[in-house]
């Protein structure tokens, strides 16, 4: 029998997931995306400021001096440093405990709530951080960044999800991630630009101007429609959800599109019990509650946010200028949101299994040889005189993650869960997703600095593992609409072993 057999429905058959993508939905998903575009800032932003001198030889002294010159420290272990490393993974451990707050707020009180805080969160987080005046006053302002990115990475992506149309649900929620590279690229640039400020206060500027999406994120969600899904499982009258419906589908017809969120929220209300306790103790749910933890553990130990946090020290390491780093750092974030916007008008014509499987060979090639070239050419002293290959294969290695693991990390956990336990899924995927982020962010500089080039070849076989994992499990979710995706589990071969065939009981009994 196939692996990860693919099921899909026609739209004429969505149970009333038609209409057409209105402008109102499109600037409602724009508007929320600002807070895809800040979590790729503070990404890409943090990298950046990392390899500023100036910013070292304020907060971090140690690692100025052994990039300046100390002959006894290995060209892999110059940026090895705890303090530096917690300024990056401050924001995340933030992020990972703010998320637990967040999924209640999310499903009591609705998805425009939490990117409403979230967006406050960020501007507090942007002023502390361009005004710090010593190191501990800069990760302050970086853990107020990660509480707002626990409501945003929270609410945003369900946000989308429940307000895209099902034929270009993938689409929409691919948004996301293309936000977060839109984001990451403009931190690049802005990066490019400050360093050459006279006087040394670049660093601030940089770090100052992620007030700018956390601005229009918290004035645009004031505006922002509640969605459907959220106001049916508030207990909002359905006379007033039928109205929004039609607004946003932009047709009269949304009855049975209706019915089905009406009759998932009450499922969840007959069965009685939290999301969370329901997705952890009920047997039905447990495909949902697998790939809530492996995909975004998967996308971790892909090793994307070692290059979105490091790339230009990285590239300081091979023995590049601070100058030339910058700029490299652009180059690649160009092409990581070129791809990722690729990956919007391919994910639903060629389907999630796809996109997963052929990026993950990409970002395998590109790993291993990047690997390579850093054990034959870089020792603990002098540089890289192939830097342009190392570069070309990042930016390989970016664009398959930006058309793959990327978009679909966020994609797919948003989509896989019925309404009664999807605040608390997407709670388990964003706290997966921060654990492993805190453990790449603080770990990558001193793992480069105990296993050299050998790191590399370590991220390789994770991306091995998990294009089998892919194959194996993971259904296609292509065109089937949201409230109905849990029929996808009964029909796949080794998931339907664990959840049964039948229709799970509206009880929700084991």
């Amino acid at each position: 029998m196939a692996a990860g057999s693919v099921v899909g429905v026609s739209e004429s058959n969505d149970g009333g997931g038609g209409g057409r993508v209105t402008m109102f939905v499109v600037l409602s998903c724009i508007t929320a995306g600002m807070g895809g575009a800040i979590f790729g800032y503070d990404i890409g932003i943090a990298g950046g400021v990392l390899s500023m001198e100036p910013f070292l030889r304020k907060f971090f002294p140690d690692v100025y001096r052994r990039m300046k010159g100390d002959s006894h420290v290995s060209n892999y272990c110059k940026f090895d440093s705890q303090l530096l490393t917690a300024f990056t993974s401050s924001l995340y451990v933030a992020g990972l405990l703010t998320t637990f707050l967040a999924s209640g707020v999310t499903a009591r009180r609705g998805r425009r709530p939490s990117m409403l805080l979230g967006g406050a969160a960020f501007l507090a987080g942007a002023a502390v951080g361009g005004a710090s005046l010593n190191v501990y006053m800069a990760i302050l302002g970086r853990v107020l960044l990660g509480v707002g990115l626990g409501f945003a990475n929270q609410a945003v992506p369900l946000y989308l999800s429940e307000m895209a149309p099902p034929r270009h649900r993938g689409a929409f929620s691919n948004g996301f991630q293309f936000s977060v590279g839109v984001g990451a690229l403009a931190a690049n640039v802005i990066n490019f630009g400050t360093e050459k400020i006279k006087g040394g206060w670049g660093w601030r500027v940089s770090l100052s101007l992620a007030a700018v999406p956390a601005g229009l994120l918290l004035v645009g969600a004031v505006f922002l429609p509640e969605t459907p899904n959220s106001l049916v499982q508030q207990g909002k009258d359905r006379r007033e959800v039928a109205v929004l419906l039609r607004k946003i589908r932009g047709t009269d017809d949304v009855d049975r599109e209706l019915d089905g969120i009406v009759a998932a929220a009450d499922s969840g209300a007959v069965a009685g019990s939290s999301g969370l306790r329901m997705l952890l103790t009920q047997r039905r749910y447990r495909p949902q509650l697998v790939m809530a933890v492996a995909i975004p553990f998967f996308q971790q130990v892909t090793g994307i946010n070692a290059i979105a946090f490091y790339a230009p020290v990285l590239l300081r390491t091979i023995g590049m200028g601070e100058s030339a780093s910058l700029l490299s750092a652009v180059v690649t974030g160009v092409v990581g949101a070129a791809s990722t916007l690729l990956s919007m008008f391919l994910v639903d014509r060629f389907g999630r299994r796809t996109l997963f499987l052929a990026g993950g060979a990409q970002m395998l090639a590109s790993q291993l040889l990047i690997g390579a070239i850093m054990a034959a050419k870089l020792g603990d002293d002098g540089g890289v005189s192939k830097t342009w290959a190392l570069i070309l294969l990042i930016a390989v290695y970016v664009a398959g993650f930006g058309w793959s693991w990327g978009p679909l990390g966020w994609l797919v956990p948003s989509e896989i869960f019925p309404l009664e336990v999807r605040s608390a899924g997407q709670g388990v995927t964003v706290a997966t997703s921060f654990v492993f982020t805190v453990f790449v962010a603080q770990t990558f500089l001193a793992m480069l600095c105990r296993m050299r080039a050998g790191i590399f070849f370590f991220f390789a076989a994770w991306l091995a593992a998990m294009t089998v994992f892919v194959y194996l499990l993971l259904p296609e979710t292509r065109g089937v609409p949201i409230e109905q995706v849990d029929r996808v589990w009964r029909e796949h071969w080794f998931w339907r072993r664990v959840v049964g065939s039948e229709e799970a009981p509206a009880s929700g009994k084991l």
